[in-house]
């Protein structure tokens, strides 16, 4: 491929940034049953194999190098957080990748491939073909191997089979999500239920106000309790006591340095954290053009007019119209309409093509004239401009000297903790934390629902506590300040609480329980006698409930006492006017709502937004075919035997997560 490149002419300078949201896109592939902990399958995947799908295989380097990358992306900075985390991103990339590999075994199973050809061509034409082919000059193999190699930290065999994997997958994608389709019908449907607006007026019973009115007598509990005695049986939930010693990361911070000399290395051996990218600031004005069905032509009249209204809305840019207003005004792109069409810094390989083309050959301050992509009609104005360069090591130099001193202090962290659980194996907890200087402190009793006392909140330390057995010896779990060594010393097993020991537990629950069946009774009784006097004002001043009036409100609206629309009050969207509801549940109170007012959205509304809701709605379908595709490949190929997990690795995934990421 190297060699077809050349050939091509194209150059490869590649941007990491972009490259990685094409390589990491065909890996969030997450719409899956269980969880990769499952036993799958007959036969174990080798050493270093986490699992085989088909004829794919997902190996630990793989699973490692996905979840470092997905600690850089959430924890640029690092640390101490981003350490901890390593187990937790470890199992999400091996549920990733799991995903990922099942999709292209199923993909060479139907007979799909992917060509050198069609590499090449996404190479040169894809998202990232701005990027990968400036001036149409080759940079040479040497070259373009260290990029991928810095980047990626792979040989380009590799780098170009992922490239293969996530054509291979679109391709799949593209079969799937061509079997959705969305009727007029349905957006016609969806958009009245979208724009629909009612207005109600509503009478409110809570069950604060019963709460109120509730006074159970001592017998009327016990006999709850006794009734429900099944759901205390070991309520008091287990407890332990441990004795700890704290190796605290922050007083070996203040004993550390960092040199001149440190971070010079370190500049030197990551200079490529701080290249910045080519990069153009831009705001835009979107004019949208319909998408065309599915096997349809594209809708020339709908392009033409699209295309009037953006050479309107040109001339008034050009003619000095305030362009953030007028992108406010017209734009059809929601998420930067709102913010006078800002778009903020974007690197190569962002945009489409078209875009990123008409953007970076602007000068700074300039607007272009009409850019016409798969979305439709762009007016872009250039706001600011970065040619890419080398941070100097004067400009990172403080970025530097908090992360070497964090890797430092985590280091000597961790070999102070090592050697003071080796010393308390030996010699004990108390002698060794002596030698230290450290308190050896025993805690109270504690439930794991608790955190151990003078310790901060730790799942993993929780966990470890719970899980480790009487007599076991010390053991070392990394929290926030540092490192804790620990011993268990003594387990008080689960009990049965007695009703003098919660009485007041029981009270609770029970005027609770009474409360809500006296609400569901009051709210039907409510509704009963407001339907059979066609009066819900008449029926509430009866029932001593309160009545409220709503203003115009949309299906995802909000109305005071009876929450989101979306929810329970839904139902009221289904009413004719004059007509009263049934009881409406919104958990703490019961509502009964009489329509008012239905207004409908106009055939005009209907004009403007109908083309916004049919590729909303197909968006939604095929997505759902896709995820629902998956979701049964997975299941099918576990129910076949396909997905075989090496259970040995799985155990181990976590721990070398964590030895990774330190």
């Amino acid at each position: 491929m190297i060699r077809q490149l050349q050939n091509a002419g194209p150059t490869v300078k590649i941007i990491l940034g972009a490259l990685l949201v094409l390589i990491c896109a065909s890996m969030a592939i997450t719409l899956i049953p269980g969880g990769v902990g499952s036993s799958l399958g007959i036969g174990t995947p080798e050493r270093g194999v986490l699992a085989t799908i088909g004829d794919q295989q997902v190996t630990m380097d793989e699973v490692q190098r996905q979840a470092k990358s997905m600690i850089r992306q959430q924890f640029p900075q690092g640390g101490a957080q981003a350490q901890m985390l390593m187990p937790y991103f470890a199992s999400q990339a091996a549920e990733q990748l799991i995903s990922k590999k099942a999709v292209i075994a199923e993909a060479h199973r139907m007979g799909l491939r992917v060509s050198d050809d069609e590499l090449r061509e996404e190479l040169h034409q894809g998202q990232l073909g701005a990027n990968l082919f400036p001036d149409g000059k080759f940079i040479g193999r040497e070259e373009y191997e260290n990029l991928v190699q810095r980047a990626f930290d792979l040989p380009v065999p590799q780098f170009e089979q992922l490239v293969k994997d996530d054509i291979l997958i679109r391709k799949l994608q593209a079969l799937v999500r061509s079997g959705a389709f969305v009727g007029e019908q349905e957006v016609r449907d969806e958009f009245e239920r979208r724009n629909t607006k009612v207005k109600f007026e509503y009478a409110v019973l809570t069950q604060a106000d019963l709460l109120k009115g509730l006074h159970p007598t001592d017998q009327e509990l016990k006999a709850y309790y006794d009734r429900n005695k099944a759901n205390y049986n070991n309520s008091i939930p287990e407890k332990r006591k441990i004795k700890y010693a704290i190796i605290d990361s922050s007083k070996l911070e203040a004993a550390t340095s960092v040199s001149a000399a440190d971070v010079q290395a370190y500049y030197n051996d990551h200079r490529d954290e701080y290249r910045v990218p080519e990069q153009v600031k831009v705001s835009h004005i979107l004019i949208k053009t319909p998408l065309p069905a599915p096997g349809a032509k594209e809708d020339e009249k709908a392009v033409a007019d699209a295309r009037k209204k953006a050479e309107d809305v040109l001339k008034e840019v050009k003619s000095g119209g305030d362009f953030a207003k007028l992108a406010e005004k017209y734009s059809d792109d929601p998420g930067s309409a709102k913010s006078g069409g800002e778009l903020g810094w974007i690197g190569r390989g962002r945009t489409v093509p078209e875009f990123e083309k008409a953007a970076y050959s602007l000068p700074k301050g300039q607007t272009s004239d009409l850019v016409k992509s798969s979305y439709g009609f762009h007016i872009i104005r250039v706001e600011d401009k970065q040619d890419a360069h080398l941070k100097t090591l004067a400009e990172v130099k403080t970025e530097i000297e908090t992360k070497v001193k964090q890797q430092k202090v985590a280091r000597a962290t961790e070999a102070a903790a090592n050697t003071l659980l080796s010393q308390a194996r030996t010699d004990g907890l108390d002698k060794a934390a002596a030698s230290k200087g450290v308190p050896a402190i025993t805690t109270e009793f504690f439930s794991r629902g608790a955190n151990p006392p003078g310790l901060a909140a730790s799942p993993q330390l929780t966990d470890a506590i719970f899980n480790e057995s009487e007599k076991s010896p010390p053991d070392v779990v990394q929290i926030p300040q540092g490192y804790v060594v620990f011993q268990l010393v003594a387990v008080l097993p689960p009990a049965t609480p007695t009703f003098e020991e919660i009485h007041a537990r029981v009270e609770t629950e029970f005027k609770n329980e009474r409360a809500g069946f006296l609400l569901q009774q009051k709210t039907q009784e409510l509704s009963d006698r407001a339907k059979s006097e066609h009066d819900l004002k008449k029926a509430a001043k009866e029932l001593g409930a309160t009545v409220k009036t709503s203003d115009l409100v949309l299906p995802d609206g909000q109305v005071p006492d009876v929450g989101s629309m979306a929810g329970a009050g839904n139902v009221v969207f289904s009413l004719k006017p004059g007509e009263i509801s049934g009881p409406i549940n919104t958990g703490a109170n019961g509502v009964v709502a009489h329509l008012l007012e239905r207004q409908e959205p106009t055939d005009q509304d209907y004009a403007q937004k109908k083309d916004q809701i049919r590729e909303s709605l197909l968006q939604t379908k095929q997505n759902d075919l896709f995820g629902l595709f998956v979701g049964n490949l997975r299941k099918d190929m576990e129910k076949s035997n396909r997905i075989k997990i090496n259970q040995e690795e799985m155990k181990n995934l976590t721990r070398r997560g964590a030895e990774e990421g330190s």
